[in-house]
């Protein structure tokens, strides 16, 4: 009989090793699946045994020149179905492959799944029926350039689930990749030998570690295959079979550590642990893997799954980690063997390590890297200070330079209670970026390095800036947002970001507003703007005030806060109007002539009606709005936006006009016509944490003239 196992990238080698070891002829690798012979028990102990296949199949018929409905249908039909189940059994079809008369896989499934049917229908004049979740047959067709294969589904899905793992952290390793890293690592040859992951997560590498060592088939205490339903099964060579693979396993000594951050983590790999039955051969930690110590007194081997984007969301944290990691290392781990796993070779880099070998793999969707290390005296040298060496030397200037200007900020932030500000923008040209400061967090922004300056040299030079803030401002890694700035390439730009949903409340001249430095862009609140914020609330006493592109609402909350007695709050973004009532609530602002409305602003201020006494308007450079033929663009476009605004700015009311684009100039001859004038207080709404960018924004104070 011909079986497929299928596997993920970069594990088929070691699936052909294992297949031949358990006795199977292999007969053909591809990407992704191993071609074998077997008969039926070898078949089912294969499916007990593997730990790299994730499924077996086993091979009905394969004929080349199936293109289309009615040779597929002849193909299927052909097929002596009843040997496989019967009239009364339940079956479903899953179906891969598309050319270009079979394009639709759910229509090519239901062509096979009417010739099944039809192929009983003559034999028995009786129809099987169709369960797509719990059938007792499932057959599977793969449809390539050459024709057809079908086949049954001998094992079941996803041979990687163990049944151990109920619970786990963010994007868990797969059971079967966890068990080519421990293959790959060496550390099998020498099972008496300490095993490390600093990183462990929800446990999975240590207990397909312990497994492996104890030589347990990993299907053993599974429930149920699916080679179980079929006409061949035997029960009692099945039971044997179990029998036999339970008395070769054996109970070495063994010495594993997981130590992992996340309390809950740990209690949740403690709990995998204990399903496995592998509780007491395993010692769970909560310990912190940018502080590392020593774990053993022998030397042994490091297997780690290092957290990515996926696991932590924070580059900063990354940067610190890995920079971390390197140190301690070097520090605690002489003559040990490292594998670790990760996805992004530019953070590997930060381990200051050479590396032996390079595995490639893949996990779920994700392309992962394997690097093994062997740690030796020339490895381990330290720096002086012994702490995580920087990329560049001139990093010192921009360390110096966030120094500096803390310190000259120091007495004004003191003065005037303020706790979100800028201290830095770019002022080293080598140094492209904005550093903010939220209390005891930061984001710092990466601006587009210049064209001669390659993606690795800006790269470097953004992990020193985030490790320098962190250390120069005193703020923990975790607490510092990366904002980069950057073309995406290939399929990165349909890559979905892990939401963090952390929110913080930072306080302003009386105001408290909620923040998020993690999950978009900006993070709630444009503090370039807090001075016109304050004249805001200064002015508001007894006014009818109007907020347009208002954002999160926070003009509207110095407003509220400096006795408007009417606010209008606008803005296109649903997610935005809901953060700015938050924002009200969190100040126990309540008042039923304080309104929201999610509108296109610039829709909604040519039809406008009323009259506004305070009016703040801060449009976007450019909006794809459907009021104008072209894209709204605010050099262009200003004065037709006040011609609107202008209809609804009461006799003596204010318009604070204000926007971010460089070199912005306004029309004063279209705004004499409209019978407007206006003052420029752009360096007046500039507060000394923005001085060094003096075209951070253009504000003008208009009024009828």
């Amino acid at each position: 009989m011909q079986f497929i196992a299928l596997t993920s990238i970069g594990i088929e080698n070691l699936l052909v090793e294992e297949l031949t070891e358990l006795g199977a002829e292999v007969s053909k690798q591809t990407v992704g699946s191993v071609r074998f012979e077997a008969d039926s028990l070898l078949a089912q102990k294969i499916c007990l045994s593997s730990r790299f296949a994730t499924r077996i199949l086993m091979l009905i018929e394969e004929k080349e020149g199936v293109k289309d409905k009615d040779s597929l249908y002849n193909f299927a039909r052909l097929q002596p179905w009843q040997e496989w189940f019967g009239p009364k059994q339940t079956f479903a079809v899953d179906f891969t492959g598309t050319n270009d008369c079979l394009k639709n896989t759910q229509f090519s499934g239901l062509v096979i799944k009417d010739a099944i049917v039809d192929y009983f229908a003559d034999l028995f004049e009786q129809r099987p029926n169709v369960d797509k979740y719990n059938a007792n047959v499932r057959v599977v067709a793969r449809l390539n350039r050459h024709g057809v294969a079908l086949y049954i589904d001998y094992s079941g899905p996803r041979l990687s689930e163990r049944g151990y793992r109920q619970d786990q952290g963010k994007a868990p390793i797969k059971e079967h990749l966890a068990a080519a890293l421990v293959k790959r690592s060496g550390w099998l040859e020498n099972v008496q030998q300490p095993l490390f992951d600093p990183c462990c997560g929800s446990g999975t590498i240590l207990i397909e570690a312990a497994s492996m060592a104890r030589n347990e088939a990993p299907g053993l205490f599974r429930e149920g295959f699916a080679f179980e339903r079929l006409p061949s099964f035997r029960i009692q060579k099945y039971k044997e079979l179990k029998a036999e693979l339970m008395a070769q396993i054996t109970e070495p000594k063994l010495w594993l550590i997981g130590h992992d951050i996340d309390a809950s983590v740990i209690a949740k790999a403690q709990e995998n642990a204990e399903r496995a039955d592998l509780a007491s051969v395993i010692k769970f930690k909560q310990s912190d893997a940018t502080k590392l110590t020593s774990v053993a007194k022998l030397p042994g081997v490091v297997i780690s799954n290092l957290p990515y984007g996926e696991r932590l969301g924070s580059m900063a944290e990354l940067v610190n980690l890995h920079r971390s990691l390197g140190v301690g290392f070097k520090k605690h781990f002489n003559h040990w063997k490292l594998a670790l796993l990760g996805t992004d070779e530019s953070l590997f880099k930060l381990l200051k390590l050479v590396k032996l070998k390079r595995y490639k793999f893949k996990n779920g969707p994700l392309d992962v890297v394997l690097n093994l290390y062997q740690l030796d005296d020339k490895q381990v040298e330290l720096s002086k200070e012994d702490k995580p060496a920087l990329n560049y030397e001139g990093s010192t200037a921009f360390a110096n330079r966030l120094k500096k200007n803390k310190q000259n900020l120091k007495n004004w932030l003191k003065q005037n209670e303020v706790s979100c500000y800028r201290v830095y923008d770019a002022d080293i040209p080598e140094y492209n970026v904005a550093v903010d400061v939220y209390d005891n967090a930061a984001v710092i922004f990466e601006y587009a390095a210049p064209k001669e300056i390659d993606d690795s040299t800006a790269q470097k030079r953004l992990q020193d800036v985030i490790s320098l803030t962190a250390e120069q401002l005193d703020i923990a890694a975790e607490n510092i947002a990366v904002k980069v700035r950057k073309k995406q390439k290939g399929e990165e730009q349909y890559t979905k970001v892990s939401k963090q949903n952390r929110t913080q409340v930072v306080e302003e001249f009386g105001a408290k507003f909620k923040v998020n430095l993690f999950d978009y862009l900006d993070t709630g609140l444009f503090l370039d703007h807090r001075l016109a914020r304050r004249y805001i609330q200064q002015n508001a006493k007894d006014k009818r005030f109007l907020n347009l592109f208002a954002y999160t609402g926070s003009a509207s909350v110095h407003a509220a806060l400096g006795g408007a007695k009417a606010i209008t709050t606008i803005d296109m973004s649903k997610t935005y109007l809901k953060w700015a009532q938050e924002n009200f609530d969190l100040n126990g602002i309540s008042n039923t002539r304080y309104r929201f409305e999610q509108a296109d602003c610039l829709k909604w201020l040519e039809y406008a009606q009323g009259q506004y006494d305070l009016i703040f308007l801060d449009p976007p450079t450019f909006s794809n709005s459907k009021r104008m033929k072209d894209a709204f663009d605010v050099q262009r476009d200003h004065i037709k936006l006040l011609t609107w605004v202008k209809k609804i700015l009461s006799p003596n009311g204010t318009l604070i006009f204000s926007n971010n684009k460089r070199g912005f100039t306004i029309d004063e001859v279209g705004l004499m016509g409209l019978g407007l004038k206006a003052e420029n207080i752009s360096a007046n709404t500039l507060s000394p944490d923005f001085k060094r960018n003096k075209q951070i924004h253009n504000s003008w104070l208009i009024t009828h003239g």
